[in-house]
């Protein structure tokens, strides 16, 4: 059987938890042209997020809860995720964001994946530090899809990928699939197939033999 990775913020959500986290301490717009920094190459992604943190300093965990609440999947990516399980699949997300987030959306949806790769905001006397710690820093996303599928002894021309920015290339560039999911214009070229709904993505994965046609009971 195959293992699939997707990606979170942008792919199996349209939340962008760190704007969801600034928008409680109001600064979303400092962080939004941070991450502008990044995209136009001026930053790294290891930096970008650290200075995304140091702004979420202070922060209440009760506040960020608030925030990690509202954090939901796509329509549609929830039955995708069932699908694959039930088809013998292994399903993994690789996020550069936070764990606390991904769960709750999970949970929310009524849903779940085999593993979890996030980072995480560190919590001392009930506030945020403005730390980040986790795999998913310096890390990439290659190394983390390559690791997983020799624990599981799936081929890497087995594996399929999902994702649409530019911390998703590494996966997507040694996946046997690689799809992106409304993608970036510098993530496009290193995309197999790309997709814009969840509905795409089941259909997309029914022609590739991943998943078998769904049955219409109605």
């Amino acid at each position: 059987m195959s293992l699939i990775a997707f990606d979170f913020d942008g792919t199996l959500s349209d939340s962008e938890m760190t704007v969801l986290l600034g928008e409680q301490l109001g600064v979303a717009d400092e962080m939004a042209d941070i991450t502008e920094r990044a995209m136009n190459d001026q930053l790294s992604y290891a930096e970008s997020l650290r200075s995304r943190a140091e702004l979420l300093a202070g922060l209440s965990e009760a506040d960020a809860d608030d925030a990690y609440s509202e954090v939901v999947l796509r329509p549609g990516a929830a039955d995708v995720i069932d699908r694959l399980r039930e088809a013998g699949h292994t399903v993994a997300i690789f996020t550069g964001g936070f764990e606390r987030g991904v769960a709750h959306a999970l949970n929310d949806a009524g849903t779940e994946v085999d593993h979890i790769v996030a980072n995480a905001l560190p919590i001392e006397d009930g506030e945020l530090t403005g730390e980040v710690t986790g795999p998913l820093i310096e890390g990439t996303k290659d190394d983390q899809l390559e690791a997983l599928a020799a624990d599981l002894g799936v081929e890497m021309d087995e594996t399929v990928a999902v994702g649409d920015g530019a911390n998703d290339l590494p996966m997507l560039e040694v996946a046997g699939l690689a799809v992106g999911f409304e993608p970036k214009p510098a993530v496009e070229p290193a995309c197999d197939d790309v997709v814009a709904t969840m509905a795409e993505l089941g259909d997309l994965l029914e022609s590739r033999g991943v998943l078998s046609a769904a049955v219409d009971n109605s």
